[in-house]
């Protein structure tokens, strides 16, 4: 069953990179961001939905700057932690949440998002939102699951989507106003499901422009 409430996603922030499905993850989306987009030195990067910043600091050298937004306070503390600890000038952070009316004025080359879409009930309203930072002939990068039973979660506190149909989401992105829309699988992810022991879950990459 899908969650009818908001996940808290400040509770377990500073352990949340012991997992290393989260890591390995994080890399896999950034490979494949990498490969899909010219980053360049020029480009300003906003990494929506960042958690503690695993795919934002993996762009970071390869961009201008980049921003990492999240709605949670706690995730940020722990990527602000990694940008001090590195010495990181073009990494910086800012607390966004947009389905309590919360919007940046700056617009931005890329935005990419990992995994954070199925936490978000409105896809279309954030498609738009995205729309709306995006520079003119600015990239979108972001990814999820694949659809899938509800498996991939055991603790569904916060999950609005099961997964999505890459097609439906093209189709959503095009009615938006974007064009060059095409997706790839970035990776997948190995876990045990109670009763059904270890599961494979496809992650897709989609890649749209403005």
């Amino acid at each position: 069953m899908k969650s009818e409430e908001r996940r808290d996603f400040n509770k377990g922030s500073q352990q949340w990179d012991a997992e290393m499905f989260r890591v390995n993850l994080a890399n896999g989306v950034a490979e494949i961001i990498i490969r899909e987009t010219n980053l360049s030195k020029d480009m300003a990067a906003l990494d929506f939905g960042c958690g503690t910043g695993l795919v934002t600091l993996r762009l970071q050298p390869l961009v201008g700057t980049i921003t990492g937004a999240d709605s949670s306070q706690g995730m940020l503390s722990v990527l602000e932690e990694k940008i001090r600890a590195q010495g990181l000038t073009n990494v910086r952070t800012a607390f966004l949440d947009f389905e309590k009316g919360d919007r940046m004025e700056e617009k931005f080359h890329l935005i990419v998002c990992s995994m954070a879409l199925h936490h978000v009930p409105d896809t279309t309203a954030l498609f738009r939102l995205w729309h709306e930072m995006l520079l003119p002939g600015g990239r979108l990068c972001f990814s999820d699951l694949d659809t899938e039973d509800g498996s991939f979660h055991s603790d569904k506190t916060g999950v609005f989507h099961f997964g999505f149909n890459r097609e439906h989401l093209r189709k959503l992105l095009h009615s938006t106003g974007f064009s060059a829309v095409r997706d790839v699988t970035a990776t997948s992810v190995s876990r045990e499901v109670k009763g059904k022991g270890k599961c494979e879950f496809p992650i897709f990459l989609i890649v749209a422009d403005k």
